[in-house]
């Protein structure tokens, strides 16, 4: 009798690891399947990110992770990492800015033969100079406003599912700049001193669609002082300028610019190219609005 007891229990027993075994194994399929259902996007860098975290938002189903961290600012000359190259392995849509801004995006294309990759700047003419062509379009309210566009029509075409609601956000968003491109023409428009000095190679697209006049470039590529002659033509320019104001950027030294305007008298601002900030879907008309402020101060 007992040893029936005995094979009793431990079949009961049996029963009940597995049925529990059975239940986490369809748990562990259900969450692969949900997981698989999810639309996947990786953007390049922060500008892309907000850009695209705005045209997906409130979407079921559609992730957007951005590669880089938030302050790994322009990409230039960007090396990817195995944990890069890992996102892009599990992504469906990989959004970049394109124009040149991002050096590996040629290798991206040719190794990762299944993902769809998205180039914002497609069909925005690009400004150029004697160093080649400028990739900083986002810079403009206007450009933002065409790559916004370009990500919502792009995932409309990749997600039809999601179309309509992908134009929805699109719309709203291009609304909001388009207020913010105007109040900014208003602040901007009318100051008296045109002539700014900048950090570096970020502001052509900003400073043609405000009607600014950029005289003199501290450092073409961050990083990279001025040599000695570089320096002294910037001080002459800056010597020139009827406002005495030079532009660093906040993700980077100002070493350069403090030593000019000791130099010069000029007093020393901040434009943010938006290349870094905070997880905000408003961080770039934020620091846009920022922009605009700083400019009616310093060339007023």
């Amino acid at each position: 009798m007992k040893k029936l007891l005995l094979v009793v229990l431990s079949l009961m027993t049996m029963m009940v690891f597995t049925a529990c075994g059975s239940e986490k194994t369809t748990t562990s399929q259900e969450d692969k399947a949900n997981s698989e259902d999810k639309i996947k996007i990786v953007t390049s860098f922060y500008p892309i990110y907000i850009e695209t975290l705005n045209v997906t938002k409130g979407i079921d189903g559609v992730v957007v992770e951005n590669m880089t961290k938030p302050q790994t600012g322009c990409l230039h000359d960007y090396q990817m990492t195995p944990a890069d190259m890992k996102k892009l392995e599990n992504a469906d849509v990989f959004i970049a800015n394109g124009a040149g801004m991002e050096s590996f995006l040629q290798d991206v294309i040719d190794n990762q033969k299944n993902l769809k990759v998205v180039e914002a700047a497609k069909g925005i003419e690009l400004l150029a100079d004697e160093h080649g062509e400028n990739p900083h379009v986002w810079v403009s309210v206007s450009n933002c406003m065409t790559q916004v566009q370009t990500i919502a029509d792009e995932l409309s075409k990749l997600d039809p599912e999601h179309a309509d609601a992908y134009q929805k956000n699109a719309k709203e968003y291009i609304a909001k700049l388009e207020d913010l491109k105007q109040d900014m023409h208003n602040q901007i428009d009318n100051l008296p001193h045109k002539d700014i000095v900048t950090f570096h190679e970020a502001f052509p697209y900003f400073a043609k669609e405000f009607n600014l006049n950029i005289v003199g470039v501290i450092e073409r590529e961050p990083g990279t002082a001025p040599t000695p002659s570089e320096l002294d033509e910037i001080i002459a320019q800056v010597n020139d300028l009827q406002a005495k104001a030079l532009f660093a950027e906040p993700q980077y030294s100002s070493t350069a610019a403090k030593t000019i305007a000791d130099e010069t008298g000029a007093k020393v601002y901040t434009l943010d190219p938006v290349v870094t900030g905070e997880n905000d879907l408003d961080a770039y008309i934020k620091a846009m609005k920022q922009n605009a402020l700083t400019l009616q101060e310093a060339l007023k």
